[in-house]
């Protein structure tokens, strides 16, 4: 007859020992027979091991003190944190309603409160703060239509329609206007000044309003009224046609047909061929570079009444000005515009772009020299407007050489008081009216 496990293994070991084993394998099969049935299936082919003495050690002590059991603990209901960001608002209302937190008045007065009443107070203050903390926290970081003020309006169309550009625009509308050879009109320079602004104004509120998808990918102009939701896009168009109305009538009925007839062109050029053109090829800069030429060729057109060669010089200095200024201004934001999925030579063609940076930048020279050839100045200009203009030019160099942030920076901002002062010294240089730069010739 085969004998039993615990037997076969105490005759493993004699004496007092084989004894010791024998009694604690006999009260281990007992309590828990299927527990440790499996340490012993080939206890005859193998001797009793060091782990399976500890083990049977564990069970005789347990079993003569069972308080010594490891018992399983019910895990405790989490506390909902106040602080957690996806609590909802109808959780946290109802965590609010159900805690009954002690209040001073509560208190009996006859009596003075004791230690355990005293911390109970306490952490119900604490947690009822905290709640309402919470509370606050996910009202700042929940979204919220932002409510347009009548205070707030008119900064917010000036950011519309882009007052820093509009300024810029009828500045240089003014340098054209001040550089025909006609006697100075006041009236008519008021009435040019502002239908220009309006045209501008109008322009730019509906370039803001077809590029809002695009705009909210860029850090650039993620800020704009209709990205961050100030004003609705029919506020936005409503603006944009109130603007462009009157604008382009003050040009043609005040001023003049041509005048009025260019304005008109330039709000369609801008809107509907510049913004679209954008996301398609980067001749999107060439034709931005017209419309930033047509403004100082209206100024001219405004004071004379036709087109001159002064009108398209003036247009061609403004036309080749913007390629160093835009270019430049590109080169430190092409991960914006490549984000924005706008199509700029900066993102696509980096070396073409500061080619043609560096090409404009000596057309300037070329175009200055040409303004006393033209009556339009006298030689003075190209003398004095030498320095400036081969400093941009150097600038120019750098960055077509370097090609990179700093000195596309140095470029932008050369460009930026490049251009003013470049005006001014035109205007100081200015041909009298009815002087010509030839003789005439003597009459038989």
């Amino acid at each position: 007859m085969a004998a039993s496990p615990h037997t076969a293994s105490s005759r493993l070991l004699t004496g007092w020992i084989g004894g010791c084993v024998w009694y604690l394998e006999r009260r281990a099969m007992q309590q828990s027979p299927y527990k440790v049935m499996h340490l012993f299936q080939n206890v005859n082919e193998q001797w009793i091991t060091f782990q399976h003495f500890t083990f049977l050690k564990r069970m005789y002590v347990t079993q003569l003190n069972r308080s010594l059991r490891q018992q399983v603990k019910p895990k405790s209901e989490p506390v909902a944190s106040p602080f957690l960001e996806k609590t909802s608002s109808s959780q946290a209302k109802a965590e609010i309603y159900e805690m009954k937190p002690f209040s001073p008045s509560s208190l009996s007065l006859s009596r003075k409160p004791n230690e355990k009443e005293l911390i109970e107070l306490e952490s119900a203050s604490v947690i009822e703060g905290s709640i309402h903390v919470g509370k606050e926290t996910q009202d700042e970081k929940r979204w919220k239509e932002m409510k347009l003020h009548v205070d707030h309006l008119p900064g917010v169309l000036a950011r519309l329609s882009k007052i820093k550009l509009t300024a810029l625009v009828v500045s240089t509308t003014s340098a054209g206007f001040a550089l025909a050879p006609v006697p100075f009109d006041c009236s008519c320079f008021l009435l040019t000044s502002l239908g220009t602004g309006l045209a501008s104004c109008a322009a730019n509120s509906i370039n803001q309003f077809f590029e809002v998808p695009f705009d909210s990918n860029m850090n650039r102009t993620k800020n704009r009224p209709l990205v961050r939701g100030q004003i609705s896009p029919l506020l936005a168009v409503s603006f944009a046609a109130c603007c462009a109305v009157p604008g382009v009538a003050l040009l043609t009925w005040g001023v003049n047909p041509l005048t009025g007839a260019l304005g008109l062109f330039n709000i369609f050029l801008y809107t509907c061929c510049y913004t679209p053109l954008k996301r398609v090829s980067i001749a999107n800069t060439w034709v931005g570079a017209v419309v930033g030429a047509i403004p100082p060729v209206m100024g001219w057109t405004a004071a004379t009444g036709s087109l001159d060669a002064g009108a398209f010089l003036l247009g061609g200095i403004l036309y080749s000005w913007q390629f160093p200024h835009f270019n430049a201004l590109s080169w430190g934001l092409r991960e914006d515009y490549s984000r924005g999925g706008y199509c700029m030579m900066s993102v696509t063609h980096p070396a073409l772009c500061r080619r043609v940076a560096l090409r404009h930048c000596l057309a300037l020279i070329a175009l200055s020299t040409a303004a006393p050839v033209l009556d339009v100045t006298t030689w003075t200009f190209p003398a004095i407007a030498l320095p400036i203009n081969l400093y941009i030019s150097y600038l120019g160099f750098r960055f077509y050489w370097d090609a990179d942030r700093r000195s596309s920076r140095k470029l932008f901002f050369c460009s930026l008081w490049h251009l003013p002062l470049l005006l001014l010294l035109m205007l100081t240089c200015k041909r009298p009216p009815g002087q010509e730069g030839h003789k005439a010739e003597p009459q038989s």
